[in-house]
């Protein structure tokens, strides 16, 4: 089954972490330049489409996906990250509301998202990446101003953009 999960997410070429890890590092760029030169707090609705447009792009890609068996494992995987993704819209809605540092609330969060999906699937690249992005939920507590806004692009860089290369990379390399 963990092969099969893992075949799955390399023939897939790690699409969802590429999708939402792209379209994070798109958003959290956005933001950035968006709270530098206007200065305003409603920039911050901006990361709002990332579930929006990552939902989108999946749901288009996953009509010309391959069918494959789902087991036991694949199902765990989307738990974690349904679990994970409706807590961070609930956050996302809160931060609005009361002051949290959101930045290493979505790090950590989305950090152990990526590192038990390593663990599940047994892909060292996707553990290591994982324990760097949860490690680096420290980072915005160190930073001030808008410059945590580029600590949380990195990370995320790091914790999906990365690993998602590797599992296209090795889907390739397979398939040849």
């Amino acid at each position: 089954m963990i092969r099969n999960t893992q075949q799955k997410l390399e023939s897939e070429q790690g699409r969802p972490l590429l999708i939402f890890g792209y379209i994070t590092v798109i958003i959290s760029v956005s933001v950035y330049v968006l709270l530098k030169t206007t200065n305003s707090y409603y920039s911050n609705l901006l990361w709002f489409t990332i579930p929006l447009l990552g939902g989108l792009f999946m749901f288009i890609l996953r009509k010309r996906k391959t069918k494959y068996v789902k087991t036991f494992i694949d199902g765990i995987v989307n738990i974690v990250w349904s679990t994970i993704g409706v807590v961070t819209i609930l956050l996302s809605f809160t931060s609005f509301f009361l002051s949290l540092n959101y930045l290493a609330l979505m790090l950590l969060l989305l950090g152990i998202a990526t590192t038990l999906t390593g663990l599940i699937v047994r892909f060292k690249p996707i553990i290591f990446c994982g324990i760097i992005g949860t490690l680096s939920c420290i980072l915005p507590f160190v930073f001030n101003g808008y410059e945590k806004v580029l600590i949380f692009t990195v990370a995320i860089f790091i914790m999906m953009v990365i690993p998602g290369h590797i599992l296209q990379y090795n889907g390739r390399k397979e398939n040849v």
